[in-house]
């Protein structure tokens, strides 16, 4: 885990670094709690997630970046266009599969990330059980 400090200027909620778009990837769903799941940016590790943790991550802004989190049988991806010095919130969910769980990933409102992440505890970044 990150440490508090680091976890608490997170949820301050700022905008990101000049020519920059911030990045906030998070785990709140109490399905697949046993579960880790890797995330991606980029196809760069962002780290590998668990319940109730969030990332944070900052990307070029004013062009699109993928973020992928692998599933069951391949990687789920999301690919959105980032805008210069807004912040975006992506929720990582665990489905229920046929042998394992897998991941999705859906946008949220900035109002509801919010909300999210104030909850949750920051995680270090890039680990990740797999390379991509």
């Amino acid at each position: 885990m990150a440490s508090k400090e680091d976890s608490a200027k997170a949820k301050e909620f700022k905008q990101p670094s000049p020519s920059k778009a911030g990045v906030y990837i998070y785990r709140n769903s109490f399905v697949g709690k046993a579960l880790k799941k890797d995330i991606f940016i980029d196809g760069k590790c962002v780290g590998e997630s668990a319940p109730d943790v969030f990332f944070y991550a900052e990307v070029d802004g004013g062009k699109k970046h993928k973020i992928d989190t692998e599933s069951e049988f391949s990687p789920n991806s999301l690919e959105l266009m980032f805008e210069t010095g807004k912040n975006y919130f992506i929720r990582q969910f665990i489905k229920m599969g046929v042998f394992v769980g897998g991941a999705d990933l859906e946008q949220v409102t900035e109002e509801q990330g919010k909300i999210d992440v104030s909850r949750l505890e920051m995680a270090k970044t890039g680990n990740c059980s797999a390379s991509k």
